[in-house]
């Protein structure tokens, strides 16, 4: 849970950017982190940096893909697997054609 300090500190009024002073909430943002802003009393929109903009997807991402692989192996029927070296034989596949591939797994 966040404590009312944190919140506090990462707000701010939208009347701040009507006085001029945007370029010190991005700086803040970039280095303190996400600020939430403010207007009329609710929160209008978050501000994140680039780098945080990027890794909160990537986080996004990674759960969204964890979340079909649970999904996949929640109905995985072993019997219903068929090996590579059968696959390789009916696509025309040999180990030679095999050897030149470089594979990269994330």
């Amino acid at each position: 849970m966040v404590n009312l300090r944190s919140a506090i500190e990462n707000t701010v009024p939208i009347t701040l950017f009507n006085r001029g002073q945007a370029g010190k909430i991005f700086e803040d943002v970039r280095r303190e982190g996400p600020k939430v802003v403010i207007k009329n009393n609710v929160a209008e929109c978050v501000l994140l940096s680039p780098e945080d903009y990027v890794k909160l997807i990537d986080e996004l991402e990674d759960a969204k893909l964890l979340a079909l692989a649970n999904e996949r192996m929640a109905h995985y029927d072993p019997s219903k697997t068929i090996p590579a070296e059968e696959v390789y034989k009916e696509l025309g596949i040999t180990d030679e054609d095999l050897d030149d591939i470089d594979v990269e797994i994330e």
